[in-house]
């Protein structure tokens, strides 16, 4: 299965502020049901134990409404492990729809630009992101991955679909579960332009991190980790 590369509608909010609501209401639903959120929170869990920063602060990139970072700080906190989160998307308009703990002032939400990085160097102990890698060209993301091993202090999170026709069948056969045409579209796009693991470490690998970590998680998801170098 060939990585085929097509425009989503929620990249260019293609649709009326309800439907693009919908969209990320959806996007939730999907992250909470299918790996997205216990992908992540492996991730940081497995970080945490090898690094001594407490807490630890995180940058979401392409956060839309901070949902899977909201989910994360939540399950941490229950462990004793409190998560320093700001919320970063190009789309300020997905930024609005965030809630809970990321529509508090206790996390700052930023539009910008995920390959130029409105930060300093070493700002964050990890910079990470949900449902974003593929979106991005191979050379982009060795750009974003590089940006984001700039901006951190640790260690960059990548966490995303697996390309495979079996995991494209599931979303065809799943999609009647979401009430958005967008997802209707996004969906099966996100699958078809998503990258396999051995393409992932191949492009990690061109970055600037010190040592690249891959794993398979439920249900079709990858989650990367970059390594900065000390």
């Amino acid at each position: 299965m060939k990585r085929e590369v097509i425009p989503e509608l929620l990249d260019s909010d293609s649709g009326t502020p309800e439907e693009i609501r919908a969209a990320l209401t959806d996007l939730c639903h999907i992250n909470q049901w299918f790996g997205g959120i216990s992908t992540t929170l492996s991730m940081v869990k497995y970080v945490a134990k090898q690094i001594p920063a407490r807490p630890l602060s995180l940058l979401e990139v392409a956060a839309g409404s901070g949902f899977v970072p909201q989910a994360v700080s939540q399950r941490l906190r229950t462990r004793g492990m409190d998560l320093d989160v700001t919320l970063l998307d190009r789309a300020p308009s997905h930024l609005a729809h965030a809630t809970g703990e990321g529509s508090r002032n206790g996390w700052s939400r930023v539009a910008g630009d995920a390959l130029s990085l409105p930060f300093g160097d070493g700002g964050f102990d990890l910079v990470s992101c949900c449902l974003f890698a593929h979106h991005l060209s191979p050379h982009q993301l060795i750009q974003f991955v590089d940006e984001g091993l700039r901006v951190c202090r640790h260690a960059v999170l990548v966490n995303d679909l697996i390309r495979h026709p079996v995991h494209l069948a599931l979303v065809y056969t799943g999609l009647p579960l979401f009430r958005s045409r967008i997802t209707h579209h996004d969906a099966p796009a996100s699958v078809r332009q998503a990258y396999t693991l051995a393409e992932m470490q191949e492009a990690l690998m061109r970055t600037r991190a010190s040592h690249v970590e891959l794993q398979r998680h439920y249900l079709f998801r990858m989650g990367a980790i970059a390594w900065k170098k000390a």
